[in-house]
Protein backbone atom coordinates (compact mmCIF):
# COMPACT_ATOMS: atom_id res chain seq x y z
CA UNK A 1 0.00 0.00 0.00
CA UNK A 2 2.68 2.42 0.95
CA UNK A 3 4.74 1.78 -2.25
CA UNK A 4 0.59 2.35 -4.11
CA UNK A 5 0.78 5.44 -1.88
CA UNK A 6 4.62 6.57 -3.12
CA UNK A 7 3.37 6.38 -6.63
CA UNK A 8 0.73 8.10 -6.50
CA UNK A 9 2.25 11.39 -4.67
CA UNK A 10 4.92 11.15 -7.22
CA UNK A 11 2.33 11.61 -10.36
CA UNK A 12 0.84 13.98 -8.36
CA UNK A 13 3.96 15.94 -8.55
CA UNK A 14 4.38 15.53 -11.92
CA UNK A 15 1.21 16.44 -12.78
CA UNK A 16 1.71 19.88 -10.72
CA UNK A 17 5.46 20.56 -12.70
CA UNK A 18 3.70 19.81 -16.04
CA UNK A 19 0.62 21.15 -15.69
CA UNK A 20 -0.33 24.26 -17.86
CA UNK A 21 -0.11 27.84 -16.08
CA UNK A 22 -3.86 29.09 -16.14
CA UNK A 23 -3.81 33.04 -17.52
CA UNK A 24 -7.14 34.59 -16.40
CA UNK A 25 -7.98 38.28 -16.00
CA UNK A 26 -7.19 39.64 -12.40
CA UNK A 27 -10.25 41.63 -10.27
CA UNK A 28 -7.99 43.96 -7.36
CA UNK A 29 -8.74 41.47 -4.38
CA UNK A 30 -7.53 38.58 -7.09
CA UNK A 31 -4.37 40.78 -7.92
CA UNK A 32 -3.87 41.32 -4.00
CA UNK A 33 -3.70 37.81 -3.49
CA UNK A 34 -1.77 36.83 -6.94
CA UNK A 35 0.97 39.38 -4.91
CA UNK A 36 0.82 38.12 -1.66
CA UNK A 37 1.17 34.35 -3.16
CA UNK A 38 4.19 35.49 -4.59
CA UNK A 39 5.47 36.99 -1.77
CA UNK A 40 4.98 33.89 0.21
CA UNK A 41 6.81 31.89 -2.51
CA UNK A 42 9.91 34.37 -2.34
CA UNK A 43 9.86 35.91 1.00
CA UNK A 44 13.57 36.25 1.15
CA UNK A 45 13.58 38.15 -2.33
CA UNK A 46 10.11 39.91 -2.28
CA UNK A 47 8.41 42.72 -0.49
CA UNK A 48 5.19 44.09 -0.93
CA UNK A 49 4.19 47.88 -0.41
CA UNK A 50 1.84 50.71 -1.04
CA UNK A 51 2.52 53.78 -2.05
CA UNK A 52 -0.80 55.46 -1.70
CA UNK A 53 -4.83 54.92 -2.22
CA UNK A 54 -6.43 55.35 -5.24
CA UNK A 55 -10.16 57.60 -5.21
CA UNK A 56 -12.04 54.81 -3.82
CA UNK A 57 -9.45 53.70 -1.37
CA UNK A 58 -7.49 50.74 -2.94
CA UNK A 59 -4.11 50.44 -2.33
CA UNK A 60 -1.93 50.88 -5.10
CA UNK A 61 0.62 47.87 -4.64
CA UNK A 62 4.21 47.48 -5.59
CA UNK A 63 5.88 43.94 -5.41
CA UNK A 64 9.35 44.74 -5.27
CA UNK A 65 12.40 41.99 -6.00
CA UNK A 66 15.84 42.28 -4.53
CA UNK A 67 18.33 40.02 -2.43
CA UNK A 68 17.50 42.95 -0.05
CA UNK A 69 14.48 43.97 0.16
CA UNK A 70 13.51 47.06 1.39
CA UNK A 71 17.23 48.23 1.03
CA UNK A 72 18.58 50.39 -1.10
CA UNK A 73 22.74 48.83 -1.45
CA UNK A 74 25.77 51.14 -3.17
CA UNK A 75 25.68 51.45 -6.63
CA UNK A 76 22.89 48.44 -7.37
CA UNK A 77 20.55 50.77 -10.12
CA UNK A 78 16.16 51.07 -9.29
CA UNK A 79 14.06 49.92 -12.07
CA UNK A 80 10.18 50.18 -12.04
CA UNK A 81 7.08 48.67 -14.50
CA UNK A 82 4.08 50.14 -14.26
CA UNK A 83 0.62 48.60 -15.56
CA UNK A 84 -2.64 49.69 -16.03
CA UNK A 85 -2.33 53.54 -15.98
CA UNK A 86 -5.65 53.90 -17.95
CA UNK A 87 -8.01 51.33 -16.59
CA UNK A 88 -9.43 49.70 -19.58
CA UNK A 89 -5.92 49.25 -21.07
CA UNK A 90 -5.21 45.65 -19.02
CA UNK A 91 -3.05 43.31 -20.68
CA UNK A 92 -0.17 45.18 -18.74
CA UNK A 93 -1.74 44.26 -15.37
CA UNK A 94 -1.85 41.00 -16.30
CA UNK A 95 2.22 40.58 -17.57
CA UNK A 96 3.33 41.89 -14.78
CA UNK A 97 1.34 39.63 -12.45
CA UNK A 98 2.87 36.88 -14.75
CA UNK A 99 6.35 38.22 -14.64
CA UNK A 100 6.18 38.04 -11.03
CA UNK A 101 4.99 34.68 -10.82
CA UNK A 102 8.04 34.04 -13.52
CA UNK A 103 11.17 35.85 -11.69
CA UNK A 104 9.74 33.99 -8.27
CA UNK A 105 9.74 30.23 -9.88
CA UNK A 106 13.08 30.90 -11.89
CA UNK A 107 14.57 31.85 -9.21
CA UNK A 108 13.71 29.20 -6.89
CA UNK A 109 14.39 26.67 -9.96
CA UNK A 110 18.41 28.41 -9.70
CA UNK A 111 18.25 29.79 -13.26
CA UNK A 112 21.40 31.67 -13.62
CA UNK A 113 20.17 35.00 -15.57
CA UNK A 114 17.20 35.48 -13.12
CA UNK A 115 20.07 34.94 -10.33
CA UNK A 116 21.82 37.47 -11.61
CA UNK A 117 19.26 40.03 -12.30
CA UNK A 118 17.87 40.05 -9.11
CA UNK A 119 21.35 40.12 -7.68
CA UNK A 120 22.36 43.28 -9.19
CA UNK A 121 19.06 44.76 -9.51
CA UNK A 122 15.90 46.28 -7.17
CA UNK A 123 13.14 45.84 -9.33
CA UNK A 124 9.83 47.30 -8.34
CA UNK A 125 6.66 46.31 -10.34
CA UNK A 126 3.26 48.60 -9.97
CA UNK A 127 0.89 46.10 -11.99
CA UNK A 128 -2.12 48.93 -11.83
CA UNK A 129 -1.80 52.57 -11.19
CA UNK A 130 -5.19 52.95 -11.97
CA UNK A 131 -7.34 50.10 -9.86
CA UNK A 132 -10.95 52.07 -9.75
CA UNK A 133 -11.03 52.41 -13.54
CA UNK A 134 -9.88 48.60 -14.06
CA UNK A 135 -12.88 47.19 -12.02
CA UNK A 136 -15.19 49.94 -13.74
CA UNK A 137 -14.08 48.49 -16.98
CA UNK A 138 -14.34 44.74 -16.28
CA UNK A 139 -17.83 45.53 -14.83
CA UNK A 140 -18.77 46.36 -18.40
CA UNK A 141 -17.68 43.37 -19.90
CA UNK A 142 -15.60 42.05 -22.68
CA UNK A 143 -18.48 41.73 -25.17
CA UNK A 144 -19.25 45.80 -25.55
CA UNK A 145 -18.83 47.05 -28.56
CA UNK A 146 -16.83 50.27 -29.09
CA UNK A 147 -14.59 51.61 -26.60
CA UNK A 148 -14.42 50.42 -23.17
CA UNK A 149 -15.15 52.52 -20.08
CA UNK A 150 -12.71 53.15 -17.01
CA UNK A 151 -9.86 54.73 -18.89
CA UNK A 152 -9.81 57.51 -16.57
CA UNK A 153 -9.50 57.36 -13.11
CA UNK A 154 -12.79 57.09 -10.46
CA UNK A 155 -12.83 61.11 -10.79
CA UNK A 156 -12.89 60.83 -14.87
CA UNK A 157 -9.17 62.30 -15.37
CA UNK A 158 -6.72 60.72 -17.63
CA UNK A 159 -3.89 59.78 -15.40
CA UNK A 160 -1.20 60.12 -18.48
CA UNK A 161 -2.32 63.80 -18.56
CA UNK A 162 -2.68 64.45 -15.00
CA UNK A 163 1.16 65.07 -14.30
CA UNK A 164 2.80 68.61 -13.74
CA UNK A 165 4.08 69.80 -17.65
CA UNK A 166 7.50 69.94 -17.42
CA UNK A 167 7.93 70.50 -21.25
CA UNK A 168 6.83 73.89 -21.40
CA UNK A 169 9.68 75.29 -19.11
CA UNK A 170 12.31 72.93 -20.68
CA UNK A 171 11.92 74.38 -24.08
CA UNK A 172 12.49 77.70 -22.77
CA UNK A 173 15.71 76.82 -20.94
CA UNK A 174 17.15 74.97 -23.78
CA UNK A 175 16.61 78.31 -25.69
CA UNK A 176 17.50 81.03 -23.56
CA UNK A 177 19.50 79.49 -20.66
CA UNK A 178 18.40 77.48 -17.25
CA UNK A 179 18.06 73.92 -15.73
CA UNK A 180 18.08 71.20 -17.83
CA UNK A 181 17.07 68.84 -15.07
CA UNK A 182 15.14 67.94 -11.74
CA UNK A 183 13.11 71.12 -12.84
CA UNK A 184 10.83 71.85 -9.76
CA UNK A 185 7.19 71.36 -9.29
CA UNK A 186 4.79 74.24 -9.13
CA UNK A 187 3.95 75.29 -5.57
CA UNK A 188 0.42 74.00 -5.65
CA UNK A 189 0.94 70.70 -7.54
CA UNK A 190 -0.39 68.91 -4.97
CA UNK A 191 -3.95 69.98 -5.36
CA UNK A 192 -3.35 70.21 -9.24
CA UNK A 193 -3.10 66.22 -9.71
CA UNK A 194 -4.99 63.01 -8.48
CA UNK A 195 -4.33 60.97 -5.69
CA UNK A 196 -2.81 58.02 -7.87
CA UNK A 197 -0.51 60.70 -9.55
CA UNK A 198 0.58 62.49 -6.49
CA UNK A 199 1.26 58.69 -5.06
CA UNK A 200 3.32 57.88 -7.63
CA UNK A 201 5.37 61.52 -8.36
CA UNK A 202 5.97 60.62 -4.14
CA UNK A 203 7.17 57.36 -4.98
CA UNK A 204 9.76 58.65 -7.34
CA UNK A 205 11.27 61.04 -4.90
CA UNK A 206 11.55 58.24 -2.26
CA UNK A 207 13.86 56.14 -4.45
CA UNK A 208 16.22 57.01 -7.63
CA UNK A 209 14.81 55.46 -9.89
CA UNK A 210 16.93 54.80 -13.48
CA UNK A 211 15.02 52.95 -15.63
CA UNK A 212 11.60 52.69 -15.66
CA UNK A 213 8.25 51.78 -18.37
CA UNK A 214 4.67 51.85 -18.61
CA UNK A 215 2.35 49.33 -19.93
CA UNK A 216 -0.31 50.54 -22.03
CA UNK A 217 -2.81 49.05 -24.75
CA UNK A 218 -4.70 50.49 -28.42
CA UNK A 219 -1.40 49.63 -30.06
CA UNK A 220 1.65 48.16 -30.73
CA UNK A 221 5.06 50.23 -30.67
CA UNK A 222 7.57 51.17 -27.81
CA UNK A 223 6.92 54.92 -27.65
CA UNK A 224 10.00 56.96 -26.54
CA UNK A 225 9.97 60.89 -25.07
CA UNK A 226 9.26 63.62 -25.78
CA UNK A 227 5.61 63.01 -26.12
CA UNK A 228 5.01 66.67 -25.83
CA UNK A 229 5.57 68.29 -28.92
CA UNK A 230 7.62 71.71 -29.35
CA UNK A 231 4.30 73.23 -31.40
CA UNK A 232 1.90 71.27 -29.24
CA UNK A 233 -1.23 70.23 -30.70
CA UNK A 234 -4.11 67.65 -30.06
CA UNK A 235 -3.71 64.27 -31.70
CA UNK A 236 -4.00 64.58 -35.27
CA UNK A 237 -2.54 62.90 -38.59
CA UNK A 238 -1.30 66.41 -39.12
CA UNK A 239 0.93 68.77 -37.72
CA UNK A 240 3.17 66.18 -36.27
CA UNK A 241 6.52 66.35 -35.56
CA UNK A 242 9.67 64.65 -33.94
CA UNK A 243 10.45 66.15 -30.73
CA UNK A 244 14.02 64.27 -29.06
CA UNK A 245 15.14 64.51 -26.25
CA UNK A 246 19.08 65.25 -25.82
CA UNK A 247 19.23 61.38 -25.29
CA UNK A 248 17.29 60.62 -28.42
CA UNK A 249 19.91 57.83 -29.40
CA UNK A 250 19.92 55.75 -26.25
CA UNK A 251 16.31 55.96 -25.98
CA UNK A 252 15.68 54.97 -29.44
CA UNK A 253 17.99 51.79 -28.45
CA UNK A 254 15.75 50.96 -25.31
CA UNK A 255 12.92 51.31 -27.63
CA UNK A 256 14.14 48.52 -29.86
CA UNK A 257 15.61 46.32 -26.93
CA UNK A 258 12.15 45.73 -26.27
CA UNK A 259 10.83 45.91 -29.85
CA UNK A 260 13.04 42.97 -31.35
CA UNK A 261 12.77 40.89 -28.44
CA UNK A 262 8.90 41.07 -28.63
CA UNK A 263 7.56 38.22 -30.36
CA UNK A 264 5.95 40.79 -32.89
CA UNK A 265 6.26 44.53 -32.40
CA UNK A 266 9.60 45.05 -34.04
CA UNK A 267 7.13 43.91 -37.70
CA UNK A 268 5.84 47.50 -37.79
CA UNK A 269 2.91 46.81 -38.95
CA UNK A 270 0.29 46.14 -36.02
CA UNK A 271 -3.18 47.25 -35.18
CA UNK A 272 -3.33 49.06 -38.68
CA UNK A 273 -0.68 51.35 -38.00
CA UNK A 274 3.18 51.27 -39.43
CA UNK A 275 5.73 52.28 -36.88
CA UNK A 276 9.83 51.30 -38.84
CA UNK A 277 11.01 49.09 -35.88
CA UNK A 278 8.46 49.30 -34.05
CA UNK A 279 9.09 51.94 -31.94
CA UNK A 280 8.18 55.76 -32.26
CA UNK A 281 9.01 59.32 -31.02
CA UNK A 282 5.95 59.97 -29.11
CA UNK A 283 5.60 63.50 -30.42
CA UNK A 284 5.92 62.36 -33.92
CA UNK A 285 3.12 60.00 -33.38
CA UNK A 286 0.95 62.31 -31.65
CA UNK A 287 1.65 65.38 -29.12
CA UNK A 288 0.64 64.49 -25.52
CA UNK A 289 0.88 67.13 -22.20
CA UNK A 290 1.67 66.33 -19.22
CA UNK A 291 2.41 62.57 -19.93
CA UNK A 292 4.28 60.19 -17.58
CA UNK A 293 7.54 58.94 -19.49
CA UNK A 294 7.94 63.19 -19.76
CA UNK A 295 7.67 64.19 -16.44
CA UNK A 296 10.54 60.88 -14.91
CA UNK A 297 12.60 62.51 -17.82
CA UNK A 298 12.25 65.96 -16.70
CA UNK A 299 12.14 65.86 -12.91
CA UNK A 300 13.90 62.88 -11.80
CA UNK A 301 17.20 60.52 -12.89
CA UNK A 302 14.88 58.17 -14.66
CA UNK A 303 14.49 57.03 -18.52
CA UNK A 304 10.92 55.91 -18.94
CA UNK A 305 9.26 54.82 -22.15
CA UNK A 306 6.08 53.79 -22.84
CA UNK A 307 5.27 50.35 -24.02
CA UNK A 308 1.97 49.41 -26.29
CA UNK A 309 1.02 45.95 -26.54
CA UNK A 310 -1.96 45.21 -27.35
CA UNK A 311 -4.38 46.14 -30.17
CA UNK A 312 -6.93 44.98 -28.05
CA UNK A 313 -7.16 47.12 -25.08
CA UNK A 314 -8.60 44.36 -22.72
CA UNK A 315 -7.98 40.73 -24.61
CA UNK A 316 -9.98 37.80 -23.91
CA UNK A 317 -8.43 35.39 -21.70
CA UNK A 318 -7.60 32.86 -24.25
CA UNK A 319 -5.00 35.62 -25.91
CA UNK A 320 -3.31 36.12 -22.37
CA UNK A 321 -1.22 32.89 -22.84
CA UNK A 322 0.25 33.99 -26.66
CA UNK A 323 0.65 37.88 -25.28
CA UNK A 324 2.96 36.41 -22.16
CA UNK A 325 4.99 34.40 -24.47
CA UNK A 326 5.35 37.51 -27.08
CA UNK A 327 6.56 40.04 -23.86
CA UNK A 328 8.31 37.78 -21.43
CA UNK A 329 11.83 38.32 -23.46
CA UNK A 330 11.44 42.17 -23.93
CA UNK A 331 10.51 41.89 -20.16
CA UNK A 332 13.42 41.07 -18.98
CA UNK A 333 15.64 42.27 -21.68
CA UNK A 334 14.07 45.89 -20.84
CA UNK A 335 15.43 44.96 -17.30
CA UNK A 336 19.16 43.88 -17.91
CA UNK A 337 19.24 47.54 -19.97
CA UNK A 338 19.55 48.95 -16.91
CA UNK A 339 23.20 48.23 -16.20
CA UNK A 340 25.12 50.21 -19.36
CA UNK A 341 26.80 53.59 -19.34
CA UNK A 342 28.56 54.74 -16.34
CA UNK A 343 27.84 54.65 -12.10
CA UNK A 344 29.64 55.52 -8.99
CA UNK A 345 30.54 57.41 -6.11
CA UNK A 346 30.62 61.16 -5.80
CA UNK A 347 32.81 61.82 -2.18
CA UNK A 348 34.27 64.82 -0.65
CA UNK A 349 38.18 64.74 0.46
CA UNK A 350 37.11 63.21 3.54
CA UNK A 351 35.08 60.23 1.54
CA UNK A 352 31.95 61.80 3.14
CA UNK A 353 28.67 60.52 0.52
CA UNK A 354 27.34 63.82 -1.34
CA UNK A 355 24.31 63.96 -2.52
CA UNK A 356 22.61 65.90 -4.99
CA UNK A 357 26.00 66.53 -6.96
CA UNK A 358 25.29 67.01 -10.72
CA UNK A 359 26.66 64.40 -13.37
CA UNK A 360 27.52 65.79 -16.33
CA UNK A 361 28.00 64.68 -19.75
CA UNK A 362 29.80 66.88 -22.47
CA UNK A 363 27.47 67.40 -25.37
CA UNK A 364 24.28 65.80 -23.69
CA UNK A 365 22.35 68.42 -22.26
CA UNK A 366 21.04 66.56 -19.84
CA UNK A 367 22.65 65.50 -16.09
CA UNK A 368 21.78 63.64 -13.52
CA UNK A 369 22.73 63.36 -10.21
CA UNK A 370 23.87 61.31 -7.34
CA UNK A 371 21.39 60.09 -4.76
CA UNK A 372 20.82 59.97 -1.06
CA UNK A 373 23.66 57.56 -0.34
CA UNK A 374 26.13 59.28 -3.13
CA UNK A 375 25.97 57.16 -6.04
CA UNK A 376 24.75 58.00 -9.09
CA UNK A 377 23.68 56.33 -12.58
CA UNK A 378 24.17 57.52 -16.05
CA UNK A 379 22.75 55.31 -18.68
CA UNK A 380 25.09 56.18 -21.85
CA UNK A 381 25.86 54.45 -25.58
CA UNK A 382 29.22 52.56 -25.87
CA UNK A 383 31.68 55.69 -26.46
CA UNK A 384 33.88 57.75 -24.99
CA UNK A 385 32.67 60.89 -22.98
CA UNK A 386 34.12 63.68 -20.77
CA UNK A 387 31.98 63.53 -17.69
CA UNK A 388 31.90 66.34 -15.03
CA UNK A 389 31.01 66.30 -11.35
CA UNK A 390 30.09 69.20 -9.53
CA UNK A 391 28.49 70.42 -6.20
CA UNK A 392 28.20 73.60 -4.36
CA UNK A 393 31.18 74.10 -2.00
CA UNK A 394 33.41 72.10 -4.16
CA UNK A 395 35.68 72.24 -7.26
CA UNK A 396 34.01 70.53 -10.45
CA UNK A 397 35.89 67.43 -11.72
CA UNK A 398 36.41 66.46 -15.22
CA UNK A 399 37.43 62.76 -16.15
CA UNK A 400 37.20 60.37 -19.66
CA UNK A 401 34.79 57.68 -19.24
CA UNK A 402 34.93 54.63 -21.80
CA UNK A 403 32.08 53.13 -21.77
CA UNK A 404 31.53 49.66 -23.34
CA UNK A 405 28.58 47.39 -24.54
CA UNK A 406 28.45 45.47 -21.40
CA UNK A 407 28.60 46.27 -18.22
CA UNK A 408 28.71 49.93 -16.53
CA UNK A 409 31.88 51.54 -16.07
CA UNK A 410 32.78 52.47 -13.07
CA UNK A 411 33.73 56.40 -12.54
CA UNK A 412 34.22 57.96 -9.06
CA UNK A 413 34.50 61.31 -7.96
CA UNK A 414 36.61 62.69 -5.39
CA UNK A 415 35.68 66.23 -4.87
CA UNK A 416 37.85 68.80 -3.16
CA UNK A 417 36.16 71.37 -0.62
CA UNK A 418 36.39 75.30 -2.84
CA UNK A 419 38.98 77.59 -1.64
CA UNK A 420 35.71 80.06 -2.89
CA UNK A 421 32.18 79.11 -1.85
CA UNK A 422 29.25 79.54 -4.33
CA UNK A 423 26.92 82.26 -3.52
CA UNK A 424 23.72 80.35 -2.45
CA UNK A 425 21.41 82.51 -4.73
CA UNK A 426 24.00 82.20 -7.66
CA UNK A 427 23.70 79.82 -10.48
CA UNK A 428 26.25 77.36 -11.22
CA UNK A 429 27.48 76.84 -14.42
CA UNK A 430 25.15 73.64 -15.54
CA UNK A 431 22.19 75.97 -14.40
CA UNK A 432 21.80 74.32 -10.92
CA UNK A 433 21.18 76.61 -8.21
CA UNK A 434 24.05 76.77 -5.44
CA UNK A 435 22.99 75.65 -2.06
CA UNK A 436 24.11 73.60 1.08
CA UNK A 437 25.16 69.71 -0.20
CA UNK A 438 24.29 66.81 2.24
CA UNK A 439 27.27 65.27 3.32
CA UNK A 440 26.68 61.78 5.28
CA UNK A 441 29.60 59.09 6.18
CA UNK A 442 29.83 56.56 3.27
CA UNK A 443 28.41 53.37 4.04
CA UNK A 444 29.70 50.57 3.98
CA UNK A 445 29.01 48.02 1.13
CA UNK A 446 25.54 45.71 2.22
CA UNK A 447 27.45 42.69 1.04
CA UNK A 448 30.76 43.11 3.53
CA UNK A 449 30.99 39.90 5.68
CA UNK A 450 29.81 42.32 8.95
CA UNK A 451 26.54 43.04 7.18
CA UNK A 452 23.56 40.45 6.88
CA UNK A 453 24.56 38.33 3.74
CA UNK A 454 21.83 38.71 0.69
CA UNK A 455 19.65 35.30 0.05
CA UNK A 456 21.79 33.25 -2.57
CA UNK A 457 19.31 31.07 -3.51
CA UNK A 458 16.01 29.49 -3.27
CA UNK A 459 14.86 29.18 0.09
Amino acid sequence: MSDLLSVFLHLLLLFKLVAPVTFHHHHYDDLVRTLYKVHNQCPHITRIYSIGRSVKGRHLYVLEFSDYPGTHELLEPEVKYVGNMHGDEVLGRELLLQMSEFLCEEFRNWNPRIMQLIHSTRIHILPSMNPDGYEMAAAQGLNTSGYLIGRNNANGVDLNRNFPDLNTYFYYNEKYGGPNHHLPLPDNWKNQVEPETRAVIRWMHSINFVLSANLHGGAVVANYPYDKSLRHRLRSSHGTTTTPTPDDKLFQKLAKVYSYAHGWMHQGWNCGDYFPDGITNGASWYSLSKGMQDFNYLHTNCFDITLELSCNKFPHQEELEREWLGNREALIQFLEQVHQGIKGMVLDDNNNNLTGAVISVSGINHDVTSGEHGDYFRLLLPGTYSVTATAPGFDPKTVTAIVGPAEPTLVNFHLQRSTTQVNPGRRTPNGRQGGKMKMQPQIPKKKDSAMRQPHRGPA
